[in-house]
């Protein structure tokens, strides 16, 4: 595959899309459409990174990224190497600094890394010289989910941004993906709504460049999209949301509710989707659902940040 000096990338990491410009943000998802007709042909593979390796640093769990950037590293024919918190030595008590090292002592081009700490990709990104990807850190960020949210609305909207309108709907307060979409979307000119109850918005929230609602009903008139967001119990204190069916009679996202959007609205979950909670089971598998859109787009995407990341120092590439 070539790649001219349009691609040139300057970044040595991504931990979060805040470092993205808007040009840049529309260089990486041009480059994941290129990929992405890759992913469309018989043969999928291509000898785009052969001699690279990728290591995946999943201290938290994962299923769907963690599997597509396995997916994505092996189609550009990368080597890629994966290691949980179960299988490592921070089960022993090693520190995250000392298994970052050890790692780095093997010789690994990038390193995807998820943990459950806000700031853990950063720190290992100031450590180690090798590119560092954030897979997702605590509440903070989750880039590659926003950038692949992106390009599935892209493929969507047919390129346009703008004059568009999202309803990012749920637990806000808990959802890395939530702040990353609010920053990349907000920044490519879309106009951005939240709707969640008052204990399930972020502090702070008022000084975000969207605009807030409680009633689903008004929220979600007029949209272009909606994206729901699983609720994370996990996650949450004690009395945050005491009643799960009132939740759910409030704010899950049904047919009535999309027929009050925009005609030809699109639905998005970065799942794991918990049906008849978060979002009606018939409208989960309707025509309007991206949600397997948006596995799809995942591979193509992380395929160009893993190029982009691993090609950025050769010479005989740029």
């Amino acid at each position: 595959m070539n790649v001219d000096n349009r691609y040139f990338w300057p970044h040595k990491d991504l931990l979060d899309v805040t470092q993205l410009s808007g040009e840049e943000t529309l260089r990486l998802l041009d480059l994941a459409a290129r990929f992405q007709d890759i992913n469309r042909r018989p043969v999928k593979k291509v000898p785009t990174l052969k001699g690279k390796t990728v290591v995946l640093f999943f201290v938290e769990d994962s299923t769907r990224t963690k599997t597509s950037f396995d997916v994505a590293a092996k189609r550009l024919s990368a080597d890629t190497y994966a290691l949980a918190k179960s299988g490592s030595s921070i089960n022993k008590g090693e520190s995250l600094k000392d298994t970052a090292l050890t790692l780095q002592a093997m010789g690994p081009d990038v390193i995807v890394m998820r943990h459950a700490s806000s700031g853990a990709a950063e720190y290992l990104a100031n450590l180690l010289d090798c590119s560092v990807v954030n897979g997702g850190d605590g509440w903070h960020a989750h880039p590659t989910q926003a950038l692949l949210d992106c390009f599935t609305l892209r493929q969507a909207w047919q390129g346009r941004f703008t004059e568009r309108a999202v309803l990012i709907l749920g637990d806000i307060a808990h959802s890395r993906v939530a702040r990353s979409n609010v920053h990349l979307l907000a920044m490519l000119g879309t106009r951005v709504r939240l709707c969640a109850p008052r204990t399930l918005l972020p502090a702070g929230v008022d000084n975000w460049p969207v605009e807030v609602y409680s009633d689903l009903g008004r929220a979600v008139r007029g949209v272009d999209a909606v994206m729901c967001l699983r609720l994370q119990l996990e996650r949450q204190q004690a009395g945050l949301l005491p009643d799960l069916a009132e939740y759910s009679r409030r704010f899950c996202l049904t047919a009535d509710h999309l027929a009050l959007a925009e005609p030809g609205a699109c639905i998005l979950h970065p799942g794991p989707l918990n049906r008849g909670l978060e979002i009606a089971d018939d409208i989960a598998d309707a025509p309007a659902s991206l949600v397997l859109d948006q596995v799809s787009s995942g591979v193509a995407t992380r395929m160009a940040i893993l190029y982009l990341l691993a090609t950025r120092r050769d010479k005989d590439v740029l």
